[in-house]
């Protein structure tokens, strides 16, 4: 398949809503950006990022392109910030990661749709998920205390979060937007405080806040999906 191939396979299916909540947010981001006077490297940050988690919420598997871009983007953005955490978190985690999501996804796409299947966890694995959770969140925040960090315990939350929906999303859990909603939530705070000092960018609190609020959308959706096709195998 060509790359023109490819990306009229990927502008098929395409519901008005989808549309519409793509340009919407891309377009409210590059305004404001401008507008607030923002660097062109924060606002590209923003809108391959954006741009990811819509298309990761829609079930592309192209999301993972444009993840790839930002993650490099946001970590520069990061380090000038002070957020080690998540400096260490886009370079080392999420970059591999989105290759391995890659090759994931593309053996788990419903070719009708273009878009994956969706699964849903168990009582017993979101008991352990939720354990896991708060002990990583508390131990790396330590770390980063040493290391000189700025807002230790939020930093930890939103780098230690992000791992564990990071792999629930190569693993095509609908579980991730719960975890992503918290994720997203404390990074909105990171930036708004970072608004404060030289390195602030108000594209990336808008970037956050965009990514809160398409978290929220996909969890409605990707339930709903996720349902269906687990009835759908259960019945097969």
């Amino acid at each position: 398949m060509n790359i023109e191939e490819a990306v009229k396979k990927e502008m098929t299916g395409w519901k008005p809503w989808q549309i519409f909540w793509m340009v919407f947010a891309n377009l409210m981001i590059l305004a404001i950006s401008i507008q607030q006077k923002d660097t062109w490297l924060g606002i590209a940050a923003a809108i391959t990022g954006t741009i990811c988690v819509i298309l990761c919420g829609m079930g592309r598997v192209s999301n993972y392109l444009f993840g790839t871009i930002n993650v490099l983007l946001y970590a520069y953005m990061a380090w000038k910030a002070k957020y080690y955490g998540d400096v260490m978190l886009n370079l080392l985690y999420y970059f591999p990661t989105n290759i391995v999501g890659w090759i994931a996804w593309k053996k788990n796409v419903n070719s009708d749709t273009n878009t994956v299947y969706k699964k849903r966890m168990t009582i017993p694995q979101d008991i352990a998920l939720l354990i896991i959770s708060v002990a990583g969140v508390f131990g790396y925040s330590y770390v980063l205390k040493l290391l000189g960090g700025n807002l230790p315990i939020v930093d930890s939350m939103s780098t230690v979060l992000s791992v564990i929906a990071q792999i629930l999303m190569i693993k095509r859990f609908m579980e991730q937007w719960i975890i992503w909603i918290a994720v997203d939530v404390v990074s909105v705070i990171m930036w708004v405080v970072a608004l404060s000092t030289e390195e602030g960018s108000i594209a990336m609190v808008l970037m956050w806040s965009v990514y809160l609020a398409n978290a929220v959308i996909m969890f409605v959706k990707w339930l709903k999906e996720s349902k269906q096709q687990t009835e759908g195998v259960a019945k097969a």
